[in-house]
């Protein structure tokens, strides 16, 4: 039976409560702060205005910590509210996949993985530890099982970490794209899409860069993204990436991919190619209330954590402002 499909005044009362919310969100102008600060500390209290527990800036450890437990709240708080889970549950897919890789890799060598865990998917990471330690991966979802099972049978016959992430990576996608379309909502789909789309390029440019061919290329594309897998692979090995992402949210980024693959900063390159997945999702803050406002929130939310590692991490290393700055991506608000 087909789901129905909510309407924008279903989302009425989560719409309200998140743009309340937004206020403390960690803006740019609140990096700045953070990057300014005298000392890694005093750009700790800063997350702690915002709502972040305490944390000590010299240990990477309780970063991590505070990064869960705000990560934890956020995922809680918007399955308490949000009418459809699933909306939910596109962001909390990625999790699923980066433990089990860090799971995989971490059998395969023989070391313990449990710290590379981010507990923040729709599998709790103890079971999928369990269902790795004991190769029986039945109980997960099917999409998961499945690449679950050819990931570790790939990593055991061929011992290449690079070939079960193929796998993985595959299914991710494959996954994410699947449950949004499930919610029905057109703006989450083609969010998908442009995640799918900036995958895609950051992959042609690679390849091209490490100088590897077409077999290689077709192995790292994903299907489902709005420009076809065969007109990116035609591209890159003509070397008109610039002109089929000419008239695409990617444009900029496929020109800074076209300088990486001479040699160019490659930096600024993944940087725009975020850049430009942000700013679609940004187009949400045009909509007052319905689907996109939760979209835009989570979206917003990933953009802080990725920040918050880059800017506390950087400052714990002693690394300088202009560095960090460089290091970072586009703030949603």
């Amino acid at each position: 039976m087909e789901k129905k499909k909510l309407k924008d005044t279903d989302y009425l009362f989560i719409s309200t409560y998140l743009r309340s919310r937004e206020k403390n969100l960690l803006t740019a102008a609140r990096m700045e702060r953070m990057i300014d600060a005298p000392t890694a500390d005093e750009a700790g209290k800063v997350l702690q205005e915002i709502g972040y527990g305490e944390f000590s800036a010299t240990s990477d450890r309780e970063l991590g910590q505070a990064l869960a437990q705000e990560r934890e709240a956020l995922f809680q708080d918007l399955y308490r509210y949000v009418p459809d889970k699933a909306v939910v549950d596109v962001f909390k897919v990625k999790y699923d996949y980066h433990n089990l890789k860090a799971l995989l890799k971490a059998q395969a060598m023989g070391i313990d993985g449990e710290r590379l865990l981010l507990d923040a998917g729709r599998v709790p990471a103890a079971s999928l530890e369990r269902a790795v330690r004991e190769g029986d991966f039945d109980s997960l979802p099917e999409t998961l099982r499945k690449a679950a099972k050819e990931a570790h049978e790939v990593l055991g016959a061929t011992g290449d970490p690079q070939l079960s992430d193929f796998v993985l990576d595959r299914a991710y996608y494959e996954e994410m794209l699947s449950s949004a379309r499930s919610t029905r909502s057109d703006f989450l789909v083609r969010y998908v899409q442009a995640t799918i789309d900036a995958a895609n390029l950051r992959s042609a440019v690679r390849t091209l860069r490490m100088k590897k061919g077409g077999d290689f290329l077709k192995k790292v594309l994903f299907e489902g993204g709005t420009i076809p897998v065969d007109s990116i692979l035609s591209a890159a090995l003509g070397g008109n990436l610039e002109e089929l992402y000419r008239t695409t949210e990617l444009k900029a980024a496929a020109e800074a991919g076209a300088e990486a693959v001479r040699g160019g900063d490659l930096t600024r390159f993944e940087k725009l190619c975020d850049d430009a997945v942000t700013t679609f999702a940004a187009g949400a803050k045009r909509v007052p209330f319905g689907v996109e406002a939760v979209i835009g929130y989570l979206v917003a939310k990933e953009i802080e954590f990725t920040a918050v590692r880059i800017i506390m991490a950087s400052r714990m290393a002693g690394i300088d402002g202009d560095t960090i700055r460089q290091r970072l991506r586009e703030a949603y608000v």
